[in-house]
């Protein structure tokens, strides 16, 4: 049929073809977005958290949440909001200080989670449109999409910006999840309520202490 046809057109070409980048370019950043998306940092600790404490399919909308909240992310920066932040450093002190009061709400509602399996009083795992707000104030993930930007799409124009966003996020979703299933699997060792606060508590001091970043910048 002629719409397979198209399809099969279309990812036949060379990246070249829609935007500034080879497959050695492309596969550079899917090598950078796996590492950098499968490494500890606040949304695979928090993922970590959600997994134990609420399970693979109730923490879903918190993975798509972050995966679709960084390529949003990734596009408003390329199209120019750093530079916007260099003009107006008053802009990026104000996002600093909204970083650490939400990381630190956070931080509480992760520390102060109830046992898996029980019914809770109010505790639940975030939504999509909270895990993609998160982006914006988690220092990883403006040092991965800023790099991503400088390094695979240095022109800036839109069709590469799109491209470098889109890859990223295809290739985070499926990262991150190992963090939810990870934690899912500690279900059953955190099944008594004084590991599990134990293990909260912990998640919460490390998910603090990664605003350091933020405080030095």
């Amino acid at each position: 049929m002629r719409i397979f046809r198209v399809i099969r057109n279309l990812f036949s070409r060379d990246p070249a073809y829609y935007c500034d980048m080879t497959y050695e370019i492309v596969s550079a950043l899917i090598t950078f977005a796996f590492v950098s998306s499968v490494t500890p940092g606040p949304n695979n600790l928090m993922l970590l958290a959600s997994g134990v404490n609420f399970g693979v399919v109730r923490s879903l909308p918190h993975m798509i949440g972050i995966s679709t909240g960084f390529v949003l992310m990734s596009l408003i920066l390329g199209l120019g909001l750093v530079q916007l932040f260099d003009r107006y450093p008053s802009i990026h002190l104000a996002l600093k200080i909204l970083s650490v009061a939400y990381m630190l709400w956070l931080a509480w509602k992760i520390a102060n989670a109830s046992a898996p399996k029980t019914e809770n009083s109010g505790a639940k795992p975030l939504s999509i449109w909270q895990a993609a707000a998160f982006q914006w104030v988690n220092p990883k993930a403006w040092a991965m999409a800023t790099t991503a930007l400088t390094v695979y799409a240095p022109t800036g124009d839109f069709r590469t910006v799109a491209m470098v966003s889109v890859i990223f996020g295809c290739v985070n979703f499926p990262t991150i999840s190992f963090w939810v299933i990870l934690g899912q699997n500690f279900r059953k060792v955190l099944s008594n309520p004084r590991n599990l606060r134990v293990f909260n508590i912990t998640m919460a001091l490390l998910l603090v202490a990664s605003l350091w970043p933020i405080l030095r910048a």
